[in-house]
């Protein structure tokens, strides 16, 4: 018999050799209808893989993330199956379960597959997904692997065996399918019963651009028809909110081929939101201490070298730059961090100068391949709000509150409402791969978890996601539309200050090195932005909308007391723009709010002679008529209430 500790910590008995699904058949048949995997001391397994041993078992349902991810991966499967059997010969590369879904790429031969070929593929699916087929999981030796993919002609499977030692290797079969697989996977089919296939995209062989270009289809799959079509309702309303087609519609930023691709160009608008956003930051950082600092955009290749960046993307990114002078070399900057560790290596420093930050909107260059550009979120070059922090052990802890603060009272000034932290520590066991003291791992780790416990914030502990250099902390966001975004990290680093030599004088007059502390509240300027734009629909909180108001004369009369109007705003701080079309007051009206500009001020003869303003609000409509002076006092009371 083994001892099977369930997640309530009770302790049920079993023969050996039981398998999970059965220990939810021995709890309730419910509860085995909706078992999809099981996580075995840690690891997720198939509910039908035998427990040989005493182990902790939690039953994984659709309502698990790890739960999701095996339906999913399953799915892809299904997938395959069903494009082997109406594509005879295509082969096959990978096929994992990814956040939302699941993808597979696939060699179709000569045949360049259409999207109008979805739906059939859809169908075919649930054919096979109703015959209840089993997942059978089977271990085989390198050689069965080898011959059975040699024998089929598929030579993406012959290479990733040659990766994989002997003894590793399982296959999954599913029907008339078999393939070479880690798992988990359902116990059978029967669970997926709605299939969307989304989209086509190509993909490089091991995102490899010099290797063949495979199709990549993406997928999703769910217990119930209902909860597709509300997922492709999401999907539409994502659409509407994509922030590429926003940022091109209100005139944010562009794209330009001649510039080159990841390279955003901002347009006035958008130029006016960041520096709005860098004002924002740049006084909340000035109260809390921080020193603004400016660096080059490019870098000595022996400074790089020193702190290990050109090990880590000189291969593979941008090259460096050679000039006149034979030898010496310069690399577009990668990161921010070794420009501010000089800054500090710039004069002696005290135990009384500590903590030092330095903060800086620093614009940095890395290489994406061009098929991991993506608007905003993956570009070449983008804008960090970078700020490092100089500080002894013991101040570990209340610089991270500190940080934490900055950070929440972004979210909450933006209505990011529902966030988590994540607390990356070093692995329980294998300690060799990380550097720095047992001692300052100790206070760091300690200092991170109780910063987190006294900010109250909603996290969770992973060990061995911690970097090389230290551990950190990550605050994930959900958009408006239940998305997950990672904006903002604050990680802790024994490797540079090492790398660069860095010391302080402390109290006892000898030597110490410190402690740095990366930060960045926005993640990049890029990133975030568009996920403000995503999860606002482009309707930006007053303060920070790069047009707050909108001037609509209702004939070309009336011109010059719009100009005056807007001077007067102009002074008053508040941003505006007029309306000169020879349009009617109703078309002008309705382009205002598909502009989503807050506020539309409407003037003509009556407005005129009274030095008022006829005030409509976007998407709230008519507020009334106002003195100018009670207009702006409206608006600025607006921004105070939001800006505490």
């Amino acid at each position: 018999m083994i001892n099977i500790t369930l997640p309530d910590k009770s302790v049920r008995q079993y023969n050996e050799g039981t398998t999970a699904l059965e220990i939810a058949r021995s709890i309730s048949e419910g509860l085995a209808r909706n078992v999809l995997s099981a996580s075995v001391n840690g690891e997720v397994w198939d509910a039908t893989r035998p427990i040989t041993a005493d182990a902790e078992v939690k039953l994984l349902t659709w309502n698990d993330p790890e739960g999701k991810a095996t339906m999913w991966h399953s799915s892809a499967h299904l997938m395959a199956e069903a494009i082997e059997n109406l594509y005879p010969g295509v082969k096959f590369g990978i096929g994992p379960d990814i956040e939302n879904g699941f993808y597979y790429d696939m060699d179709f031969g000569d045949h360049e597959i259409s999207a109008d070929e979805l739906k059939a593929i859809e169908d075919k699916m649930l054919e096979l997904a109703r015959e209840k087929q089993a997942y059978l999981r089977r271990e085989v030796s390198k050689a069965e692997a080898l011959a059975y993919f040699t024998n089929k002609n598929d030579e993406y499977k012959l290479e990733l065996i040659s990766d994989l030692e002997d003894g590793q290797i399982t296959f999954y079969e599913t029907g008339s399918f078999t393939d070479l697989c880690r798992g988990p996977h359902l116990p059978d089919t029967s669970p997926i019963k709605a299939v969307k296939l989304l989209n086509i995209a190509g993909a490089y062989w091991r995102g490899d651009e010099k290797r063949k270009q495979l199709t990549r289809i993406y997928g999703i799959t769910f217990p119930k028809q209902k909860e597709l079509t509300d997922y492709l309702e999401l999907l539409e309303e994502a659409k509407k909110r994509d922030h590429r087609k926003l940022g091109r519609e209100l005139e944010l930023f562009t794209f330009s081929q001649k510039v080159g691709s990841g390279l955003p160009l901002w347009l006035p608008k958008g130029a006016l939101l960041r520096d709005r956003l860098e004002r924002f930051l740049r006084n909340v950082q000035q109260k809390a201490g921080y020193q603004p600092v400016i660096t080059p955009h490019i870098g000595n290749v022996e400074l790089y070298k020193t702190s290990g960046h050109f090990q880590k993307y000189g291969k593979d990114s941008f090259q460096p730059i050679s000039t006149p002078i034979e030898g010496e070399q310069f690399m577009l900057k990668p990161m921010n961090c070794p420009h501010h560790c000089e800054i500090y290596r710039s004069k002696p420093r005290s135990y009384k100068d500590l903590p030092i930050r330095y903060a800086e909107f620093g614009t940095v260059y890395r290489y994406e391949q061009s098929g991991e550009l993506h608007g905003l979120t993956r570009v070449r070059g983008f804008t960090q709000d970078d700020a490092h922090i100089f500080c002894m052990p013991d101040q570990v802890k209340s610089e991270f509150l500190a940080v934490i603060d900055i950070v929440l009272y972004i979210f909450r000034l933006l209505d990011f409402k529902d966030y988590t932290a994540q607390i990356s520590l070093r692995d329980k066991v294998n300690r060799e791969k990380y550097i720095g003291s047992e001692e300052n791992w100790e206070k760091a780790e300690n200092a991170i978890i109780e910063a987190v416990k006294e900010a109250g914030l909603n996290a969770v502990v992973e060990y061995g996601e911690a970097a090389f250099y230290g551990p950190k902390l990550d605050f994930m966001v959900k958009d408006a539309l239940g998305r997950k975004w990672q904006l903002g990290t604050i990680q802790v680093d024994y490797n540079l200050p090492e790398r660069f030599e860095l010391d302080y004088i402390g109290s006892d007059n000898q030597k110490h090195r410190p402690i740095m502390i990366h930060r960045a509240p926005f993640g990049s300027m890029e990133r975030f932005v568009a996920g403000l734009i995503e999860h606002t629909a482009g309707n930006f909180p007053l303060w920070l909308n790069p047009e707050q108001v909108i001037i609509l004369p209702i004939s070309e009369k009336y011109l010059d007391y719009s100009k005056k109007l807007l001077n007067f705003l102009n002074n008053s701080d508040i941003r505006g723009q007029i309306d000169e079309r020879s349009e009617k007051a109703g078309r002008k009206i309705r382009d205002a709010e598909v502009s989503k500009i807050p506020y539309m001020l409407i003037v003509g003869e009556k407005e005129e002679a009274e030095g008022s303003v006829s005030v409509r609000k976007h998407g709230a409509g008519e507020l009334g008529t106002m003195s100018t002076d009670a207009f702006i006092e409206m608006i600025n009371n607006e921004i105070a209430v939001a800006m505490q």
